[in-house]
């Protein structure tokens, strides 16, 4: 907004937007807790055997589907 004492107020520059930017996201960095190494391990493996058993599930799928249209059509 204006002020009609000072007149219009200036947009800061984009090399300013862009060191405010970089300073705000290295206080937001700072800020998060970081997982311990065993928490990621351990994270990981469960999203791998949870991606295992979906790829069971989804090919036991795709075998029985394409066996019943085999026979519903004699391929």
């Amino acid at each position: 907004m204006s002020n009609p004492n000072t007149g219009p107020e200036k947009k800061p520059g984009a090399i300013s937007r862009i060191g405010r930017g970089w300073r705000n996201m290295r206080g937001e960095i700072s800020r998060v807790v970081w997982p311990s190494r065993k928490q990621v391990m351990n994270n990981t493996g469960i999203v791998l055997a949870f991606m295992a058993i979906a790829a069971v599930i989804v090919g036991g799928f795709d075998a029985g589907l394409s066996a019943l249209i085999r026979l519903a059509f004699g391929g």
